[in-house]
């Protein structure tokens, strides 16, 4: 029987152990005396996805310890951190930090985190890496003396193809980029100049790869998923899936469980579907506090088969489970049960269409 492939989208909250510590520490994560934690929570994280059953696995994002945004510039010297403010409909906001001088160059990068999930995985392991565009948000409005915008773009563009080819290189089952400044980039500019130059950017790095290497790269999409609450949910999907799909890759991971209209984004998908593109739908909804079953899991799949071939499908969540370390509103054990019901669900949905 052919298999619906599933694969998680990446952050896993972090265990209260290691939170707790890294607060005593005053949000430093370079104490060594942390370090002992830090490998408890990755294997731990390995060992209770490849419980759930998923073929696909990450490290849940624990040496992403802050966020999945900055990761690669956190504690930099040459930045500040009142920079772009991105606002959750909550109330809460988060910030990228600002730039302050050249260059620009990451602190780290994420085939290192995969490198050490690899050490304790027994199944495929996918590695999330943060965009080109996102990081194009760190450039002052007001410019950097001696350090114009387009040799700004130019590093971060080597830096991300860089750190993308590590990962490839280091046996990553997918590299997904993260996009979840694309909704939001028509909620800033409804005229959508802002997310073409998103597009455009993101595509520039992805023209740097072989179609070979392309097939393993995707890009996840979603309103944002931090504390219960989204930043661009009201940001309709028509405005937004016609350029994502203009994107350069093979993966498409598409936020679609929390939709308020599931069929209306998955005709839409439909029509700008091209060849040699999977879709992977999100099925479960990190933010919604009640756990999916398996059966209803199911129920979604075969309505996404409805728009999307079955050979072009795949299933995924929504966003991460904790993008954001101090965001406890879900638990490990619920996240993991969410993943679980996604696996078994794709499964019950794969002996119905694949048979």
């Amino acid at each position: 029987m052919t298999e619906i492939p599933t694969e998680p989208i990446g952050s896993i909250p972090r265990p209260t152990e290691l939170i707790e510590a890294v607060a005593a520490c005053g949000g430093r994560t370079d104490d060594p005396a942390l370090e002992p934690l830090f490998k408890d929570a990755v294997r731990d994280t390995v060992a209770r996805f490849e419980a759930t059953g998923s073929p696909v696995i990450t490290d849940g994002e624990m040496r992403k310890y802050h966020n999945f945004w900055d990761y690669c510039v956190h504690g930099l010297p040459n930045t500040k951190a009142a920079g772009f403010a991105l606002p959750f409909a909550s109330g809460h906001v988060r910030r990228l930090p600002e730039l302050t001088a050249a260059p620009f160059r990451y602190q780290q990068r994420a085939d290192r985190y995969l490198e050490e999930a690899q050490q304790y995985a027994t199944r495929p392991v996918k590695q999330a890496v943060i965009s080109p565009s996102a990081l194009s948000l760190l450039y002052p409005a007001t410019g950097i003396d001696g350090y114009s915008r387009a040799k700004f773009i130019h590093d971060v563009i080597d830096e991300h193809v860089r750190e993308v080819r590590a990962c490839l290189q280091k046996g990553a089952h997918a590299v997904q980029i993260d996009f979840t400044e694309g909704r939001f980039a028509l909620k800033i500019d409804p005229s959508g100049t802002l997310l073409e130059t998103f597009i455009d950017l993101n595509n520039q790095a992805l023209a740097r790869f072989s179609r070979e290497e392309r097939s393993k790269i995707g890009v996840h999409t979603c309103p944002g998923g931090d504390r219960d609450s989204t930043h661009s949910a009201d940001i309709d999907y028509a405005d937004l899936l016609p350029s994502l799909m203009r994107l350069d890759v093979t993966n498409f991971y598409v936020s679609l469980a929390g939709e308020k209209d599931r069929r209306r984004v998955l005709e839409m998908l439909r029509k700008h579907l091209r060849p040699r593109q999977r879709i992977f739908v999100g099925v479960v909804a990190p933010i919604d506090s009640r756990i999916e079953s398996a059966e209803e899991v199911r129920d979604r799949i075969l309505e996404a088969a409805e728009y999307i071939p079955i050979a072009q499908l795949g299933t995924t969540d929504d966003c991460g489970f904790s993008p954001f370390s101090d965001d406890t509103s879900t638990t490990r054990d619920k996240a993991f049960a969410k993943i679980t019901a996604r696996v078994e669900g794709t499964r019950l949905a794969a002996q119905i269409l694949c048979a």
